[in-house]
């Protein structure tokens, strides 16, 4: 898949339309993390849809929390919440203000800064082929490599700290659709979309 030029950051009206509509559209965008001078960047190839309305297995079904409050502001900031007890995941907060959507990455294919990835990730060691697809391939690898917590909780993804830039849309006879994984609780929503094909799709 062609890289298209681009230094268009997606704008906030890209964030705060349809959950779903957002979710299917990430494919394919550039995740851009600003990290001590450089860029790293890679292509979302992944993702999953949360809403608070209608789903259980959101951070947001039984309302506001202190852990939760950036998924009821519009769309367009960064959602990284902690779990398990080792490893961060990053959401895109999507939809009007009070809404509570969101959506988890869960892969993305390195594209610049893969040294430092690889150095977050793996102490700097060059992995073989296996370990350079599990680089980015889950939403804890991704928050390791691109070194992404707390400190980056409600980031404005409009700013210049972390952001999308704009790339056409995937085809959809390239998006697979599935339900979400490794949740007990709506787990029949069909919220997970991914490249087909894609190498740092955490599972198929």
């Amino acid at each position: 898949m062609e890289l298209i030029n681009s230094d268009n950051k997606l704008k906030r009206e890209f964030y705060t339309r349809d959950l779903l509509l957002v979710a299917r559209e990430l494919l394919g965008k550039i995740f851009v993390k600003e990290h001590d001078g450089e860029k790293l960047r890679g292509r979302i190839v992944e993702v999953e849809a949360y809403d608070g309305d209608i789903d259980e297995a959101a951070h947001t079904f039984r309302g506001l929390t202190k852990r939760n409050e950036i998924m009821f502001n519009e769309g367009g900031y960064l959602y990284v919440y902690f779990t398990y007890g080792a490893h961060y995941c990053c959401n895109v907060v999507t939809g009007i203000k009070g809404k509570g959507t969101a959506i988890l990455i869960r892969g993305i294919e390195p594209l610049d800064g893969l040294s430092t990835m690889i150095k977050n990730r793996f102490d700097g060691r060059l992995p073989g082929e296996k370990d350079m697809h599990n680089l980015t391939n889950g939403p804890g690898k991704i928050c390791q490599a691109f070194s992404i917590s707390r400190e980056h909780y409600g980031i404005d993804l409009t700013g210049n700290k972390i952001y999308l830039l704009e790339q056409p849309n995937i085809k959809t006879e390239l998006i697979k659709v599935s339900k979400r994984i490794g949740i007990k609780k709506s787990v029949d929503l069909p919220w997970r979309f991914y490249i087909k094909d894609n190498p740092y799709v955490s599972k198929r």
